[in-house]
């Protein structure tokens, strides 16, 4: 099955062999995380079952349509402060900094899944058509997973655009097998950076707490990281996938303060609480971050999980209002500059407006009051 992906080989395996994250042991070799996890952070006292994820009832998708927005007219005038973000669904953000386009994490295919018969399915299209977006400067892949590396994505991208593609160590074999010349695939180590041909623009691999793999037989074969995109004038933060680690003090000592930082807050539970934040360690995040606005993903777009669809924006609302966060939720592909503060408004509950039901807000550090789920095993 060609979405799958291939297995990095030469010259590629040997660089991957050369990172002080890559282990070789009696057992096997990959990536691994080099921080231990934190206390607290993953309870698998009563980790669920397939049949509690297939059976699971709950709200686990909208009642109706989610509002959305075609971007298009808003990309047609330039930004008014330089920065701006329009999400396209789950990790997929158009970032424009200063007069350059950013890709984070394209998925626009029908489901989270090595097949498009079968597994996550989306809620709902995205708001645009692939080949309507706008000439790019780079793509940003952060790992491997099926939500944030579409096999059917990444084949009719590269025809469309002539665009890089930055992404962490060993993705690339992954990206060649599909058909990108490997002259346009760029692979990074933590702390290394790609910097834009003349352009201002450097993307650099930063830390982060997760796993790899797109089969049962490939675990970690390739790293997963978090990003940071920055010119002379702006700076934006991208978890990708991640629990929450001490890295993120790090990442602001090096790089002093972000003007948007975009955070994993759907897909959690305590029983892998150390590999996604949820909420609640988003916001803890934020806070290690130095804070600056705050765009949600990761959410609203797969049922990933067995919270209510709706949960990790009615928890992040709840709590980040209470800690003063800078909140950006902006409808799906509605362009949004950080710098302008718009204010808040709580437009998913207009999904489940018949019934009038929304989730309520669930602090994770009490785990009783959360729902038993089962991970999406690739996610």
């Amino acid at each position: 099955m060609k979405s799958l992906g291939k297995r990095a080989t030469g010259l590629r395996l040997e660089r991957m062999r050369g990172s002080k994250l890559y282990r070789v042991s009696d057992t096997g070799e990959g990536f691994r995380n080099l921080h231990p996890i934190q206390p607290g952070l993953r309870d698998s006292t009563e980790r669920p079952s397939i049949g509690d994820f297939i059976c699971a009832d709950g709200r686990r998708t909208p009642g109706g349509p989610l509002p959305s927005v075609n971007p298009l007219d808003a990309w047609l005038k330039p930004s008014s402060s330089g920065l701006r973000a329009t999400w396209l669904g789950h990790s997929t953000v158009l970032i424009e900094i200063d007069g350059l386009r950013v890709l984070t994490d394209p998925v626009w295919g029908k489901r989270a899944s090595p097949s498009q018969l079968a597994g996550p399915k989306r809620f709902q299209p995205v708001p645009l058509a692939l080949k309507a977006l706008p000439e790019l400067d780079a793509v940003v892949i952060s790992h491997d997973h099926y939500d944030h590396l579409d096999y059917g994505t990444i084949k009719e991208l590269v025809k469309l655009q002539d665009v890089p593609f930055i992404t962490s160590l060993g993705v690339g074999a992954h990206l060649q097998s599909w058909g990108v010349p490997p002259e346009r695939i760029v692979e990074l180590d933590w702390w290394e950076h790609w910097q834009a041909p003349g352009a201002e623009l450097r993307i650099h691999a930063t830390p982060s707490q997760h796993f790899s793999g797109r089969s049962l037989r490939d675990r970690n074969a390739t790293l997963w990281s978090s990003i940071v995109i920055e010119t002379p004038k702006h700076r934006v933060f991208f978890s990708g996938d991640t629990g929450l680690t001490s890295e993120y003090a790090a990442i602001r000592a090096r790089f002093g303060a972000f003007d948007l930082v975009m955070l994993e807050v759907g897909a959690f539970h305590p029983s892998w609480g150390d590999i996604h934040l949820g909420p609640e360690n988003a916001l803890k995040a934020y806070e290690l971050l130095g804070g600056g606005a705050f765009l949600p993903v990761h959410w609203g777009t797969f049922s990933l999980a067995l919270h209510d669809w709706d949960q990790p924006a009615e928890t992040l609302l709840a709590l980040g209002q209470k800690q003063g966060a800078q909140l950006l939720m902006p409808r799906l592909g509605e362009a949004v500059e950080p710098a302008h503060g718009d204010a808040l408004t709580p437009w998913w509950r207009a999904a489940d407006a018949p019934t009038g039901k929304h989730a309520k807000p669930v602090e994770p550090e009490n785990p009783a009051k959360m729902p038993k789920a089962m991970p999406w095993p690739l996610d």
